[in-house]
């Protein structure tokens, strides 16, 4: 009965917690490659791409994450939202929108070795 009441009573903790941690999100900081797109259709959040926005594409964060990408090259960094899913390219971490790209430097070379963490 104890055991019963203590699970009850762990689960009832963790319902009235205001943040969730999802793996994904546990496992978002690190290193990687990443790329740019500039299209005008549709993210698979819903919304349509606007390539002025600093917005950017992961595989598993959610929607309306925040994330700080740092161009390894150059040190530059931007904070990006996530509103679509990918890169669908091995090695890719991240694909970033043109204007995300361009305040890191990475818009001529198409790529770059970026850093980035989860920041809300």
């Amino acid at each position: 009965m104890l055991s019963k009441l203590s699970s009850l009573a762990l689960a009832s903790l963790v319902a009235a917690s205001s943040t969730f941690v999802t793996f994904s999100d546990a496992q978002a900081a690190g290193c990687g490659r990443a790329s740019w797109y500039a299209l005008h259709s549709r993210t698979a959040s819903g919304e349509r791409m606007n390539p002025n926005l600093m917005t950017a594409a992961h595989r598993s964060l959610r929607f309306g994450t925040k994330v700080k990408v740092t161009n390894a090259n150059n040190g530059k960094s931007v904070v990006v939202r996530i509103n679509d899913r990918g890169p669908f390219i091995r090695g890719r971490v991240l694909d970033l929108s043109k204007a995300a790209a361009s305040n890191i430097g990475m818009i001529r070379s198409g790529h770059a070795k970026i850093c980035y963490e989860v920041i809300g």
